[in-house]
């Protein structure tokens, strides 16, 4: 099967989710000083890998607060499964649920089916994380196809410190086409 994927330098589009208060977010707008957003897509409560990411990621917010960047992360998960997966979680970043399947096409995140009814109840969406610059751009992407692949976080947050300093006047990588 052939994906779109979602390119750097593309206009990252408005993504609309749920808080747990039930209200509608878009959360691809950066809130409080921030400037940038990093929005983080996860596959769900049922991936401990997930849990394991999303609660390293608390020790990185304040690094990223202090350069301008707002965090926040989201699955395709129901307010009730969310609800669950905070009892295994410390994190300091708002969480969202009800990722749509047309967001994670939007988003082109690989989708997965759920191997068995004990994993989850419905199709989700493999990690995903998008930079997105104040002008509303992907800044950085990275997107796999299962848990098992993700940035290692200390590596991934020195370079956004060092592409927000102004001084290097960093572009945005990868838009050869």
């Amino acid at each position: 099967m052939k994906t779109e994927k979602l390119h750097a330098g593309a206009e990252f589009p408005a993504l609309s989710v749920y808080d747990s208060d039930e209200t509608l977010v878009d959360i691809a707008k950066p809130t409080g000083d921030s400037d940038w957003k990093m929005v983080v897509v996860y596959r769900g409560r049922h991936c401990p890998l997930c849990t394991k990411f999303l609660n390293g990621l608390s020790g990185f917010r304040q690094r990223l607060l202090d350069i301008g960047i707002d965090l926040a992360a989201v699955s395709a998960d129901s307010k009730e499964q969310l609800t669950a997966h905070m009892e295994q979680l410390d994190v300091n970043f708002p969480l969202f649920h009800g990722l749509t399947p047309e967001q994670m096409q939007d988003l082109g995140v690989y989708v997965s089916v759920p191997r068995s009814e004990k994993e989850t109840d419905h199709n989700f969406a493999e990690p995903g994380l998008f930079v997105i610059n104040g002008h509303g751009s992907v800044q950085v992407v990275d997107i796999s196809n299962n848990p098992f692949a993700r940035p290692d976080l200390e590596v991934f947050v020195s370079g956004l410190e060092w592409i927000r300093a102004p001084e290097n006047n960093y572009p945005i990588r990868g838009t050869y086409r």
